[in-house]
């Protein structure tokens, strides 16, 4: 069992050791131009203008919730109102 156990971790180790000598080149298979480049530039610009009213609506919720609780607090405060 011993010996399995070293044989398996001798292997898994060549095998690791010698994995970068796998890798391929991809600076020539992936090489996007000018167009490509634009192109998710103006994916990214969509992205961030949809993101900014739901920004806007979420600090507005927020200072909506904070306003609310304010006014609550006060009218405890002031006590039941007099008959």
């Amino acid at each position: 069992m011993k010996t399995l156990r070293t044989t398996t971790m001798s292997v898994a180790m060549a095998l690791g050791s010698s994995v970068p000598a796998w890798a391929v080149d991809t600076s020539k298979t992936y090489s996007s131009g000018l167009l490509i480049a634009i192109f998710l530039a103006f994916c990214a610009l969509l992205v961030v203008v949809q993101l900014m009213p739901s920004v806007m609506l979420l600090v507005g919720f927020i200072k909506g919730l904070a306003r609310r609780t304010e006014t609550k607090a006060e009218v405890q405060a002031a006590g039941p109102p007099k008959a």
